[in-house]
């Protein structure tokens, strides 16, 4: 038996993490009222994104979410690229930002933080509702409204919204449900993620918060959080996903940064995922819409997908208020001209080619590379233009300039 529930005066937001949460606090402090649905029992402290680009802490400033990002994270004023054997390296340094941005650095903040501190204001508002242990399986639209099919605890329930906004991440059921498809790409080679607790900084001369950095045969990321730090792994060529992730093999790894004779590093949590790049065709179906995950996928290197998902969200959710109070559905067809095109023309062009140089391994290209990443930082103008990019500036203002 089906229980129908036809509280039809809400917005449904399939998905609890960083994006939908976002989107669904945005719009109840609008005054909507908004219904989230995760399917997850908990909220998992996971290895998933830690970045937050200064354009997007300017977006979070508006309910002082950016300033709970700051105190949980670690302000990260510059990063660099480093070649591990010499230490010649190439430093950017986010301070030539200023006058462009309120937050003129990153902040590596594991969202985790946020969705708990999210999942507690939205806990504490009278127009909105989160719901875990909530599997969504169906969806039907007509011209008035959206029926959303849940299995809500063991129970199957429909409910009933104006809108549906799809914040379900990659594999969405309501991409599929929509039957949107999703053109791209998987890179062969898995990201691999593991964390110490050990003060790599007190140790390691000239780190910065966030660093890329060449081996001899490989590549490795290490990127400070508050009291631990993330190390981005890629498998040498020819050795078994899995066996990387070893109690031996991060052994190795951690020692090869920072040799510790006879002491073994402490490993705080590892994880392995496959990475895309990929977009659908369209953000908005009808009443239907699609942010984050759902929509886009890109390589995790740079730091680029969250933030995109929640430019997203902020976007979408500023449309969908409008539409609400009368303004033409239209409005909807902008939000995916404007976000599709960050996420193909910005979004992939960059994470696509920071994966590229990342495993880049022929001595010469690198060369290439390193002379030309120090050219760069040389120049603060020349600096300046490379971060305005990397640090999501530019393309928050591009989009606005699509119409």
């Amino acid at each position: 038996m089906i229980n129908e529930k036809k509280n039809d005066d809400q917005v449904i937001i399939v998905g609890g993490g960083p994006i939908g949460l976002i989107c669904g606090f945005w719009l109840a402090k609008m005054g909507i009222t908004v219904s989230i649905y995760e399917k997850g029992t908990i909220i998992p402290e996971d290895l998933r994104a830690s970045t937050w680009h200064p354009a997007t802490l300017d977006m979070l400033d508006e309910y002082d979410i950016s300033d709970m990002i700051i105190r949980k994270g670690s302000i990260t004023p510059s990063w660099q690229y480093r070649y591990q054997d010499t230490g010649e390296r190439a430093i950017f340094e986010l301070n030539v930002l200023e006058g462009e941005t309120n937050h003129p650095y990153r902040v590596q903040c594991e969202q985790f933080h946020v969705v708990k501190y999210l999942s507690n204001k939205i806990q504490g508002l009278d127009n909105a509702n989160l719901y875990l242990n909530c599997n969504v399986f169906d969806i039907a639209q007509d011209e008035e409204g959206v029926d959303v099919h849940i299995i809500d605890n063991g129970e199957k329930i429909t409910e009933r919204c104006k809108y549906l906004i799809g914040c379900d991440g990659g594999h969405s059921i309501i991409r599929q449900k929509l039957g949107l498809g999703f053109e791209g790409k998987t890179y062969p080679v898995l990201t691999m993620v593991a964390i110490t607790d050990f003060p790599f900084e007190k140790y390691y001369d000239g780190l910065s918060g966030v660093n890329y950095i060449w081996t001899e045969k490989s590549n490795f990321s290490l990127l400070k959080v508050p009291d631990r730090w993330r190390s981005g792994i890629t498998p040498i060529q020819g050795q078994n996903p899995k066996d990387t992730l070893s109690d031996n093999s991060l052994e190795s790894h951690f020692q090869k940064i920072y040799s510790r004779p006879g002491e073994r590093y402490n490993i705080l949590a590892r994880g392995m995922y496959q990475t895309h790049q990929r977009v659908t065709e369209t953000f908005n179906l009808g009443r239907v819409l699609l942010a984050g995950d759902a929509a886009h996928l890109n390589s995790p290197n740079g730091g680029l997908g969250m933030n995109c998902g929640v430019h997203d969200a902020i976007n979408l959710s500023n449309k969908l208020y409008k539409v609400w109070h009368g303004s033409d559905h239209s409005l909807f067809n902008l939000y995916t001209r404007q976000r599709k095109t960050i996420a193909t023309e910005y979004v992939h062009s960059l994470s696509d080619a920071n994966h590229r140089r990342m495993r880049q391994t022929d001595p010469e290209v690198r060369r290439e590379i390193m002379n030309n990443l120090k050219e760069i930082t040389s120049d603060k103008r020349l600096m300046k233009n490379y971060l305005m990019k990397s640090s999501m500036i530019e393309s928050v203002r591009y989009a606005e300039s699509i119409k």
